[in-house]
């Protein structure tokens, strides 16, 4: 980041505008005029008529989305809502469509671009951004942890900035000490909807059930992550990549409440943390402004009232998740990839009835087992892409199959 931007109004590109994500950046930008301008938005394409909306709201240059049979629908949209809101003697933003057309518009001109595109095709979009200098704020974890030395050999000191809860309070906390210092770094967890159940009570554990996470409000996709513990496991391995901390020094810890989003533990025996009620606008505003901060951008802890704040191990029995991840992560190469891929396949079986809640651990761990190992560096985005393809294919194999 060039230090006179601090001082000026920052240009933005927004990936996955219309997710939970990209809406609460939306608001933000909304709510900070001076401080934000979106410049380009891209979604995946299902909501055209918020996306069209979004475009006509903060006056984009180019609008992207992922699929190509969705390009009319947002043609439609956006003149339908220029000529309803008296615009249309105003030029439309230019509408790119295609799976490239998501990492075009991340090199589009801007200060910040906000990856928060779900699941694996974020990653063509993290290394355009990467590539063309601009900073980068990733809410796509898949992108890194697929990607892994591919995305960190190509990013300078500085130039990704966490937006996940959990990365950004450790990258808060770091500020507290050296490197040097840094003993460990500690990772909360929320335990999702099914703390304490055991593997039998959660067999016949529903998606309803799932989906009903105790603290955060989220998309389908990272809800059912955070009710297997996934998404934790996704978490240890980013965070192993972003600060380049040891896996053996990285401790998952459950906390129910979520308001201790992470801590790091220094060598005097000092424990720093960064709490803050459950709301994912301090994070993405922190990442849109860093390394400042944006006043009002959620309301604090009320620290008028009386708080208990509860803090436990992991059942790893239970959740054999988080283990297979640092497995996966100390094997590097494409296993990490390999792990996400068959989980994202798994999360949509479960979600079509095909499997058990269950049969996504066992799953994931099988295709993991099957993949092996292929050296501890990615040799290029090819690697990537195929084992990610075998991953899915193999899964989706799997469960359609009902052979766990």
């Amino acid at each position: 980041m060039d230090p006179a931007s601090l001082d000026r109004q920052r240009d933005l590109v927004l990936l996955g505008s219309t997710g939970s994500i990209g809406t609460q950046a939306a608001d933000i930008v909304r709510r900070n005029p001076g401080r934000f301008r979106l410049t380009a938005l891209a979604a995946g394409g299902g909501n055209p008529a918020l996306l069209a909306s979004q475009a006509l709201e903060f006056g984009v240059e180019v609008v992207a989305v992922a699929s190509e049979s969705a390009a009319p629908g947002v043609h439609e949209a956006l003149q339908a809502l220029a000529s309803e809101s008296r615009q249309s003697g105003k030029p439309l933003p230019k509408v790119l469509a295609g799976p490239a057309a998501v990492a075009e518009v991340a090199a589009w001109p801007a200060d910040v671009v906000l990856n928060a595109v779900t699941g694996a095709v974020g990653l063509a979009a993290t290394l355009a951004a990467l590539d063309a200098g601009r900073v980068l704020a990733l809410a796509n974890k898949e992108s890194l942890i697929m990607g892994g030395h591919l995305v960190t050999d190509r990013a300078a000191p500085g130039q990704i900035v966490p937006v996940d809860s959990e990365h950004s309070a450790i990258a808060q906390c770091l500020r507290s000490g050296r490197d040097d210092e840094v003993r460990k770094l500690v990772v909360t967890a929320s335990g999702g909807p099914f703390l304490h159940w055991t593997r039998e009570q959660m067999a016949t554990a529903t998606p309803a059930q799932a989906l009903a996470h105790p603290t955060w409000n989220m998309g389908p996709v990272i809800t059912i992550n955070s009710a297997t513990l996934v998404n934790k496991g996704l978490e240890v391995i980013e965070a192993h990549l972003l600060f380049g901390v040891d896996l053996d020094d990285i401790e998952v810890v459950v906390h129910r409440q979520s308001v201790i989003h992470s801590m790091v533990e220094f060598t005097d025996g000092s424990t720093i943390a960064q709490a803050s009620p459950p709301d994912m606008r301090i994070p993405i505003a922190l990442a849109l402004a860093w390394p400042e901060r944006v006043a009002g951008a959620a309301s604090p802890v009320d620290w008028s009232a009386a708080h208990t704040w509860t803090f436990e191990p992991l059942d790893h029995e239970a959740f054999p998740a988080v283990a297979l991840a640092r497995e996966a992560a100390r094997a590097a190469g494409t296993v990490p990839a390999v792990y996400n891929a068959a989980n994202e396949e798994c999360v949509a079986a479960f979600m079509a009835g095909r499997i058990p809640f269950a049969g996504i651990f066992d799953t994931i761990a099988r295709v993991v087992s099957e993949h092996g190992g292929s050296g501890p560096r990615v040799a290029g985005l090819d690697d990537v892409l195929g084992a990610d393809s075998w991953a899915r294919l193999r899964a989706r194999e799997l469960t359609l199959a009902g052979d766990r």
